[in-house]
């Protein structure tokens, strides 16, 4: 079974609210939301992966520095194992926006269990509630 790298970031603004992004219709998963990130390319980092996906994905830049790992998701699909490392980001340059098409939202660690997600995330919610 193939194994796929993609890190994730729970950007966590001054309120203490986490972005999620919804998954656009077109791509698997459409709908269902979840935090920011992407596959993790050969020869990349999980962070240079992460700081390259935050520029392309919502127009804002943050350093490996500020990206603080925090917990990770294993879960295996129909076709490939996920392997997700979390990391917590409280520190970034612009304003997120959505440039492929996801909505954005923040929301309280609390009010996480209310947004449907893949089912690699649903774990991460309590360790992000209990951490926040």
């Amino acid at each position: 079974m193939k194994l796929l790298l993609v890190s994730a970031v729970a950007l966590i603004d001054v309120d203490g609210r986490i972005l999620l992004a919804q998954r656009p219709e077109g791509k698997s998963l459409a709908g269902l939301w979840e935090f920011p990130g992407g596959k993790v390319d050969p020869g990349e980092t999980p962070e240079v992966a992460l700081i390259r996906e935050l520029q392309e994905e919502l127009g804002i830049d943050t350093w490996a520095s500020c990206l603080a790992p925090l917990t990770f998701a294993s879960h295996t699909y129909d076709d490939f194992h996920l392997l997700m490392p979390l990391y917590a980001c409280r520190k970034w340059e612009g304003t997120p926006q959505p440039r492929e098409g996801q909505t954005l939202k923040w929301v309280h660690a609390r009010d996480l269990k209310d947004y449907p997600m893949p089912p690699a995330d649903i774990p991460l919610i309590p360790i992000l509630r209990d951490w926040l």
